[in-house]
């Protein structure tokens, strides 16, 4: 009777293949720099510009609120256990600095902010103080506006990524500091974030083009005060029944006083946002005949289709406010939205999202 037992020489290169075959697939993952990023978007801009060298987490993934994130004992335990950790600075995690002591992390971390504020200020002396740029975004409750922000966010606005001209600020923090990490692949991550840049740069010059189309005189409504950054630098007037922070509910005096906002600064449409309730949204189009023309990205990015990526993301928005208000003077209708069927994709996608305000953390 024959045996089927290999010989003890094949039973060796067998097991020796094994070996060097899980060697091998093991390895890569582990020369990965392990990133935990605090937000969706900061980690697709880590993505970006690391590629197949890191493995990023985000904190708070796409279609959730880091403005009511909670940390749990996992959370802590991946900081603990991160080679770099990334988060957008200005105050705009509350949670942060508790999370971190928490963990009892000592590596290394990227503001990724550093160098906005400066930038800012420098442009404001350049330019003298815009009064305009400043109108462009308000909350419908100016006597407990300044009560937000510093509440929430220490009298500034966080939500820097909004302005494309600021990302490569972002960028850069965040290359040097994976190069920091990991400086055996720093040829690959300047490499990767020249491309990246260029990319931004081109994204910026598209959203430009899209609003230079847009009336000079109207303004729109989002469900909190996200889009200064944006209305700064593309000159889009936003409107909000509440400050910077998702937390914030408006009062009736509010909504009330919005109400008439809405009317005398010709607020052509209203707009969801992906992360916060559409409830206030709702009730202000009932109460004004407006219309809802879509869902807005401004904290977190979606979980599959095109804002599902930062820049991704910048042009849904600006597509959107041009499929939105672009035509508003000569379309039909008592606030300028005849053509009904110009808007069906954006309320298709606002359908898709109606499952993303839960905020379960």
């Amino acid at each position: 009777m024959s045996s089927t037992r290999p010989s003890p020489r094949a039973a060796a290169l067998l097991a020796g293949a094994s070996a060097l075959l899980a060697l091998s697939a093991n390895a890569p993952a582990a020369e990965r720099v392990q990133v935990l990023a605090s937000f969706s978007i900061l980690a697709d801009m880590v993505e970006r510009v690391g590629g197949e060298h890191v493995e990023v987490t985000a904190l708070v993934g796409p279609d959730s609120d880091a403005h009511v994130f909670t940390p749990r004992p996992t959370d802590a335990r991946a900081l603990a256990e991160a080679d770099l950790v990334v988060f957008n600075g200005l105050q705009f995690e509350g949670w942060m600095e508790r999370l971190t002591g928490a963990s009892d992390y000592a590596g290394p971390t990227v503001v990724a902010t550093d160098g906005i504020e400066a930038a800012l200020a420098a442009d404001e002396d350049a330019h003298g103080h815009d009064d305009g740029a400043h109108d462009a975004h308000d909350t419908a409750d100016e006597p407990n506006q300044d009560e937000h922000h510093d509440h929430d966010h220490g009298g500034r606005d966080p939500h820097a990524w909004q302005d494309l001209g600021l990302g490569p600020l972002y960028v850069t923090n965040i290359r040097d500091g994976l190069i920091s990490a990991d400086p055996d692949h720093a040829d690959v991550y300047r490499e990767r974030a020249a491309r990246y840049l260029e990319e931004i740069a081109a994204m910026d010059a598209e959203i430009q083009a899209l609003v230079e189309a847009l009336p000079e005189d109207t303004s729109v409504i989002t469900g909190h005060d996200s889009f200064g950054h944006f209305a700064r630098a593309y000159g889009v007037s936003f409107l909000s029944p509440v400050g910077l922070s998702s937390e914030a509910e408006p009062s009736a005096a509010n909504m009330a006083r919005l109400i008439d906002v809405i009317r005398e600064r010709n607020v052509q449409a209203l707009f969801h946002e992906n992360m916060t309730s559409p409830a206030m949204i709702d009730q202000l189009a009932e109460e004004t005949d407006l219309p809802v023309a879509g869902t807005l990205y401004a904290d977190a990015l979606a979980a599959e289709g095109e804002a599902s990526s930062w820049l991704g993301m910048m042009r849904h928005n600006a597509r959107l406010l041009h499929a939105a208000l672009a035509d508003a003077d000569d379309a039909g209708g008592e606030h300028g939205h005849g053509d009904e069927a110009a808007h069906e994709p954006a309320a298709h996608e606002e359908a898709s999202h109606d499952e993303a305000h839960d905020h379960d953390h």
